[in-house]
């Protein structure tokens, strides 16, 4: 399982760098669909080699829903953020989806609203503020739209991860990738045309990007994660992300010379802050004292 996280982690970090850069050449929901679409052509022929077939009844739900959200909803909303910010402050507005996860799972799973859950939703909050004050501060509302957009990518993000868990009971986890991949893809079919054309004026290389973005960091990162989910849990799970902006702000600087400026950094990193304040654990109680 903690290998399945790790190649996880490192693909989905690689992909706000391709994101980043293939976005000068596909619009949003162009960049959307070509990645979905590829995701599906290679994990369409995966199912068939492997005869896993089609998931059960019970499945489909939960992946129509999954699918639509973080596959279809969640990448667009990322694409279009990631023209508005740099790649190192998108993935650090993005890991604000495991508070919500937690959020959610209090709502929806009857969890409940521990103090420590609130306090961290609070700091993670004034983080985004502090990200929106240092991006808009630099040039008008479209650098806020795109912290905005990276929000709505968490929700969606963290919704996809809670209604994916039950499904995981009923189906396999590459049934599970496959057909939430297709379910997106069919999601951003309004955008075939956009992405056609775009292909056609685009280079090579960014093209190559969008054929990466769908083989690795969908195809296989989406495949893995489902896997390390069904054997764990989501909250746990969502703790894993926190390496991501890490290893997106070193890539940013190798690849396309990006750093967020200082105050952005800031806010990122009380936003991953009040993650790690939502997830933390109090201490075990004193057997010999509890026993007393």
């Amino acid at each position: 399982m903690l290998a399945a996280a790790s190649v996880t982690v490192v693909l989905w970090a690689s992909s706000f760098i391709s994101i980043r850069s293939s976005g000068e050449h596909f619009g949003p929901g162009a960049l959307a669909f070509g990645r979905l679409a590829v995701a599906s052509l290679v994990l369409g022929a995966i199912l068939l080699v492997r005869r896993e077939g089609f998931p059960p009844r019970e499945a489909w739900l939960g992946i129509a829903a999954s699918g639509a959200l973080w596959f279809g909803a969640y990448m667009v909303a990322l694409n279009w953020g990631e023209r508005e910010v740099d790649a190192g402050t998108a993935s650090m507005i993005v890991n604000v989806g495991p508070i919500l996860m937690a959020l959610l799972g209090g709502w929806l799973l009857k969890e409940g609203f521990p103090p420590k859950l609130m306090a961290g939703m609070t700091v993670s909050f004034a983080g985004a503020v502090v990200v929106g004050l240092a991006t808009s501060s630099g040039g008008g509302g479209s650098s806020l739209l795109g912290v905005l957009l990276c929000l709505l990518a968490a929700v969606v993000y963290a919704v996809g991860v809670v209604l994916q868990k039950p499904t995981l009971k009923h189906a396999t986890p590459l049934q599970v990738t496959t057909f939430g991949a297709l379910v997106g893809a069919v999601a951003c079919l309004p955008f075939v045309g956009q992405f056609v054309s775009e292909v056609g004026r685009a280079p090579a290389s960014a093209t190559l990007q969008v054929v990466y973005l769908g083989v690795f960091p969908t195809a296989l990162a989406f495949s893995t994660w489902a896997y390390a989910i069904s054997h764990s849990t989501a909250g746990k799970m969502g703790t894993t992300t926190y390496a991501v902006p890490v290893l997106v702000i070193l890539m940013s600087w190798l690849f396309l010379g990006e750093v967020p400026g200082w105050l952005a950094l800031l806010g990122g990193l009380l936003c991953l802050s009040g993650v790690a304040v939502s997830r933390m654990r109090g201490k075990p109680r004193d057997r010999s004292s509890a026993d007393s």
